[in-house]
C-alpha cells in the first residue's frame, strides 16, 4: 500500500517496507544536514523500513556536504541491516560518484538511459569552489610545480644518501589521503620516521594532542635525526609537488586529511574538501605543531574558502616560504 507524502525536510513517501525520500535539487551543507536527519529517524525507528530509496531525479548540485551525509547515512543503514538503494540518479550526482569510487559502493538502480563517458561525467563534476575551475591558480600550481621538482631533483642525492645512513630503509613515505570531493590519492615524503614508524603508532595514540583522527605529538620518537631536520625544514615534502603537477593538490588549499580521519567527520565538516588540498594553507602558517584541536583545523580550513584569491594565495605561499626560511619554524 502506498502513503501520501509525509511531513518532513524531505518529501518521504511509504511503499509497504520501503521508504522512498525525494533528494531536492541542492545537496549542499544546508540540505545535507536535513537529508542526515531525515534518514536517520527512519533507520533508528521502532519499526525501521526493510529498505530506503534515495531518489536523485532532480538533483543536479551535490557537494562534499551531500557525499558526506550520503556515506553517514549508508553506513548506519548497513549496521541495522536496511538496504540502502540509489535510483534516478542524475549525470551530476554520477560524476561525484564516479569520482570518489562510491559507484561501486552504493547500490543504484540500472537506468534506461545509456551511461555518460568517463570523459561526460568528468563535464559533469560540480564547482563546489570557485578555486576549483581557476585556470590561473592551476598554471600557478603547473609552474610551482615544475620549480619545486627541479629542486628536489638538485637535493635529491644528498638528501637520499643521508636517510640511507641515519636509518637505512625506503627513502619515501607514501599515504593515501583524500583530496577534492574525498577521492583518494598517494600523498609522497621524503621519509622522515623509522622504518616501523606505522606499527609503533598504536603504542603512541595515548599521547596524541590532537583529537578527531589527527595524531601529532611532541617530540615524536619515531622521527629519526636527519628527519627531524627534513622536517624543520620542510624537505621532507618536496615529492609532493608531484602530487601538485598531477592535479591532486594545490600548492595552496586545505590540509590533506586521512580516510581515518575523514570517517570521524560529522556533515558540516566535509566543507574543506570542496577545495583541492594544498602543500601550504591556513593551518600551516597559523601554527601547526601548536594546533590541538580538531575544530581550529577545521575553522582556518574554511577560513581559507571564504578568502580564497588568486592574491590570498600568493600571500599565504610567500608566508610560507618566510616560515621555512626561519629556523625556529617547521613541523615538530
Amino acid at each position: 500500500m502506498t502513503s501520501q507524502p509525509t511531513e518532513a525536510d524531505f518529501p518521504v513517501t511509504f511503499l509497504n517496507d520501503t521508504a522512498i525520500i525525494q533528494v531536492p535539487v541542492r545537496l549542499s551543507v544546508l540540505e545535507a544536514v536535513a537529508f542526515k536527519d531525515t534518514c536517520e529517524d527512519f533507520i533508528k525507528a521502532t519499526v525501521p523500513p526493510k529498505q530506503i530509496i534515495i531518489d536523485f531525479h532532480q538533483t543536479t548540485f551535490l557537494d562534499s556536504s551531500g557525499l558526506g551525509a550520503l556515506v553517514s547515512n549508508f553506513k548506519i543503514a548497513q549496521e541495522k541491516g536496511i538496504e540502502l538503494i540509489l535510483r534516478n540518479v542524475t549525470p551530476g550526482v554520477m560524476a561525484v560518484l564516479n569520482l570518489t569510487g562510491l559507484d561501486k559502493v552504493f547500490t543504484i538502480e540500472s537506468s534506461a538511459t545509456p551511461q555518460p563517458s568517463s570523459r561526460e561525467l568528468e563535464e559533469q563534476l560540480p564547482t563546489t569552489h570557485p578555486s576549483v575551475r581557476s585556470w590561473m591558480k592551476r598554471f600557478i600550481d603547473v609552474i610551482g610545480a615544475l620549480v619545486g621538482l627541479a629542486i628536489a631533483g638538485i637535493l635529491f642525492i644528498p638528501i637520499v644518501i643521508a636517510i640511507k645512513i641515519d636509518d637505512p630503509g625506503p627513502i619515501f613515505f607514501c599515504q593515501t589521503r583524500c583530496g577534492w570531493m574525498g577521492k583518494r590519492f598517494r600523498i609522497w615524503k621524503f621519509r622522515s620516521m623509522c622504518v616501523d614508524a606505522e606499527a609503533k603508532k598504536a603504542e603512541l595514540e595515548k599521547q596524541n594532542q590532537v583529537d578527531r583522527g589527527i595524531f601529532k605529538i611532541k617530540n615524536d620518537p619515531r622521527i629519526t635525526r636527519f628527519g627531524r631536520f627534513l622536517r624543520k625544514s620542510s624537505l621532507d615534502e618536496l615529492p609532493q609537488f608531484w602530487n601538485v603537477l598531477k592535479g591532486e593538490m594545490s600548492l595552496v588549499g586545505t590540509r590533506p586529511p586521512t580516510p581515518d580521519e575523514v570517517e570521524r567527520y560529522e556533515v558540516p565538516e566535509w566543507q574543506r574538501l570542496d577545495v583541492k588540498p594544498g602543500m601550504t594553507g591556513e593551518w600551516q602558517v597559523n601554527g601547526r605543531s601548536s594546533i590541538e584541536a580538531f575544530e581550529d583545523v577545521i575553522r582556518l580550513d574554511l577560513q581559507y574558502q571564504k578568502n580564497w584569491n588568486l592574491l590570498y594565495d600568493l600571500k599565504l605561499i610567500l608566508k610560507t616560504i618566510a616560515i621555512v626560511f626561519n629556523r625556529n619554524s617547521g613541523a615538530a
